[in-house]
């Protein structure tokens, strides 16, 4: 189980808010069940350290990290 980074009270209830209306789930519930918030999908597989610890801040998976954060 993934821990998630810690945030202000209002920083995480802004991201509740959004990934709820986004994605029907909040980043936080879905860290500490180690799915990804954006797909829904698990996420147990990440290409590296700084991956591993982007997913404790987003709650995106490495697939979903790639599609946002990679540059072609």
């Amino acid at each position: 189980m993934a821990i998630p980074s810690n945030k202000s009270k209002d920083i995480e209830q802004l991201l509740d808010t959004e990934s709820l209306i986004l994605y029907g789930r909040t980043r936080k519930s879905s860290i500490l069940r180690d799915v990804c918030v954006a797909c829904g999908k698990p996420a147990a597989e990440f290409k590296d350290e700084l991956s591993k610890k982007e997913y404790t801040i987003s709650g995106m998976c490495q697939a979903c990290q790639d599609g946002i954060f990679d540059v072609v």
